[in-house]
Formats: structure tokens, C-alpha cells, sequence
């Protein structure tokens, strides 16, 4: 069977040309942006998801104008879990891009300013499953109370690698950039560049010289 599908494929592509295949995506795309863009509790002009986007709790989001989405991200945003009730919200501002694969769960609070550019494959979250404590380590994880330490906000103008972490209670400030597989645990100051594990400041844009 699987022999048979690639010999048509081969005779499929000898016909039918890529551009005609890009336009047929193009619509396909412009079909599902527009469909999914009903779900939120606000999304302005022009937004464009590339591809299937898993969606839990859209009523808690607000989206700005001309944001461009990948394929295969996971928004989760939960108001009740295992009993628990929380008061979630995930804004994201004006033109910014998130790449492919992308991941955000929220129970608290996320922001996301204007002009952001993602890359493939980053995870933001404003959660855990547990606090950490002892007495919580004999339970299954995904059977622990969530918890917040805090919210996340990412200011305008931030540009974030591929595969970055980005966790609770952190405020990258604007301009700064974020290192591919980074993974950012405490506060980004404004026009800095950090990477590695904890993420570190390598350098500070607005020192002279440097």
C-alpha cells in the first residue's frame, strides 16, 4: 500500500505543479485563520494561523491585529482543574509571530506585547504541577494541585530563539533577545541579550562599547 501511495504521489507531482499546491495551502489557510479566529474573546484584523492550532480555554484570550501563528501549537489556558478554579488570561499584541510547535499553558496571567518574534518550539508557562514540597512528591504528578508563582509578561520587541523555556513569574523587557534553548527563570532587563541554562545575561545592549 505504502508503494502504491508513492508511485501516485510521483505521477501526482509530475501534473500538478508546486505553485498550484502553495496556492491551494494559501486557501487553506486563509479558510482556517478566519474559522478559528471566532473562537477567541478577541481577535483583531488580519491574524494568520499556518496550521491546526490545539485550543483549550479560547474564551480567555485576547489577540491584537496581523499576529501570525505556526503550525501545531498548544494553547491551554485552564479555569478549573482536579477541582480548582482559576481566573486565567493570555494577551498577545499586535504583529507578533509565534513559530511552529509552540506551547503555552497558563492558569494566571501572560502577556505578550507587540512586535514579539518566536521561534519553533517554545514553551511558556505561568504554572507548575505542585509548588515543590515534600509532602506533594507522594502524589502523581498530573494528580498535583497547580500552582503559580507568578505571571509572565514579554515586553514589545523581544525576539526569542528556537526551543526556549520561558517559566512563571519572569519579565523579559523590551528589545531584548532570548538565545535559542534558553531557559529564562528570572527577570530579562530591557535591550539585553541572554542564553543558557539558567539564562544569563551575555550582554547589555545599552552599555556603551559593548
Amino acid at each position: 500500500m505504502k508503494g502504491i501511495l508513492k508511485i501516485i504521489a510521483k505521477i501526482y507531482h509530475i501534473f500538478v505543479p508546486l505553485i498550484f499546491i502553495q496556492k491551494l495551502n494559501a486557501i487553506r489557510c486563509v479558510f482556517y485563520s478566519t474559522w478559528i479566529s471566532q473562537e477567541f474573546a478577541q481577535c483583531g484584523k488580519d491574524c494568520t494561523f499556518g496550521g491546526f492550532t490545539l485550543l483549550k480555554g479560547a474564551k480567555h484570550i485576547k489577540l491584537g491585529s496581523g499576529l501570525y501563528v505556526g503550525k501545531d501549537c498548544v494553547w491551554e489556558l485552564y479555569d478549573q482543574f482536579n477541582g480548582q478554579s482559576f481566573h486565567p488570561k493570555l494577551e498577545i499584541g499586535d504583529h507578533s509571530s509565534l513559530g511552529d510547535n509552540g506551547h503555552i499553558t497558563c492558569i494566571n496571567s501572560i502577556t505578550i506585547g507587540k512586535d514579539v518574534l518566536m521561534g519553533r518550539k517554545v514553551f511558556i508557562t505561568d504554572n507548575s504541577h505542585g509548588s515543590n514540597k515534600l509532602p506533594e512528591m507522594d502524589i502523581a504528578p498530573n494528580k498535583r494541585p497547580l500552582y503559580s508563582k507568578g505571571s509572565v509578561i514579554i515586553e514589545d520587541n523581544v525576539w526569542i530563539g528556537e526551543m526556549v523555556c520561558i517559566m512563571p513569574n519572569v519579565t523579559i523587557g523590551r528589545g531584548a533577545v532570548v538565545g535559542a534553548n534558553a531557559v529564562v527563570t528570572k527577570d530579562v532587563p530591557p535591550y539585553c541579550v541572554v542564553g543558557g541554562n539558567p539564562a544569563h545575561i551575555i550582554k547589555n545592549l545599552q552599555t556603551p562599547h559593548s
